[in-house]
């Protein structure tokens, strides 16, 4: 379960800007994952739970964004959005040639501190 190691390196950035902005809790973190990360969402949420006790986060909660798959085709030039964690060719048109434009972000966008 690698959702706990992301997490914890979330925290640990989260805990470092906090610090440095001279503030002393973590009131809330949104994260933004897109569809292609195979990061499953309730196994961070889980994470974040088990992690947060003890810690500037321990009434934090966590808000996540996810961002679905989307990229455009090379061949027919249609851009395409799906839910699909993976794909191999265009929905459009069903060709391989596919550039992914969405779907691979793991970013914090978020952090409110108090």
């Amino acid at each position: 379960m690698h959702e706990v190691s992301i997490m914890q390196s979330v925290m640990e950035t989260a805990t470092l800007k906090m610090e440095e902005a001279g503030y002393g809790k973590v009131d809330s973190i949104t994260l933004k994952i897109g569809g292609a990360t195979g990061i499953l969402t309730d196994a961070l949420r889980f994470a974040f739970e088990a992690l947060k006790h003890g810690t500037p986060m321990e009434q934090a909660v966590l808000y996540i964004e996810e961002v679905p798959l989307g990229g455009l085709c090379l061949a027919c030039g249609g851009s395409f959005s799906t839910p699909e964690k993976f794909i191999f060719s265009c929905p459009l048109c069903g060709d391989a040639k596919i550039r992914l434009t969405q779907g691979k972000e793991l970013d914090i966008t978020g952090l409110e501190v108090s």
